[in-house]
């Protein structure tokens, strides 16, 4: 069974967006899904109760407590965990120890590219990473096309050894997604091929 982590120190970077379109993503294909809620907040859980059962079936899975790690009704093919912040709290340790894939979304800017590094400087030295157990995956994420700052960001990371695996763009119907508790691959989202286009190297790496 794979475990994908969605974690960054720096909140407000999109994990939660990542975390439940990634589980739609999975979902979506015919996987056996959950999704792990770590965060406080509980914002994914709060998606999954708002998700219509005539959608692919994913299972919500309340992780915000160390003991309850691992825990699951059902067997399933993947978990994704949308994760807590920092790296020092035994609840981030452990995931990280169970985790196949760790997602890390950053915003194209010089106020999160700047934590980003400083959290994967710290994620990298963990021995489970740093001995290649789980892979490490930077997403960039609510991009603006238009702007210049997405080159910079990718110029910064790449120069530190972190380049950018997807770049996802910033769009309202996430927000609209979001509120339904659908993601971009649920099979009534059919209106563009392009937002999906962009997940579809981190949905590459993660296989």
């Amino acid at each position: 069974m794979r475990k994908i982590l969605v974690v960054n120190a720096k909140g407000g970077c999109g994990k939660t967006t990542i975390a439940t379109n990634l589980a739609a993503a999975l979902a979506a294909r015919g996987e056996d899904v959950g999704l792990a809620d770590a965060d406080r907040q509980k914002s994914s859980l709060g998606w999954i109760k708002r998700r219509s059962k005539d959608l692919p079936r994913i299972e919500g899975l309340n992780w915000a407590k160390a003991d309850a790690i691992g825990r699951s009704k059902t067997e399933l093919d993947a978990i994704v965990i949308d994760g807590p912040g920092g790296l020092r709290s035994e609840l981030t340790k452990t995931l990280i120890s169970e985790a196949s894939d760790i997602v890390v979304p950053v915003l194209p800017s010089a106020f999160d590219w700047n934590a980003t590094l400083k959290f994967l400087d710290g994620l990298t030295e963990i021995k489970r990473v740093r001995k290649g157990k789980a892979e490490v995956h930077v997403v960039a994420n609510r991009v603006n096309r238009r702007s210049t700052c997405l080159a910079d960001l990718e110029t910064i990371l790449a120069g530190k050894g972190y380049p950018v695996l997807a770049r996802i763009s910033d769009r309202v119907i996430y927000a609209r997604h979001a509120a339904g508790g659908t993601g971009v691959f649920d099979p009534a989202f059919t209106r563009s091929h392009e937002i999906r286009g962009q997940w579809h190297p981190l949905l590459q790496a993660v296989d």
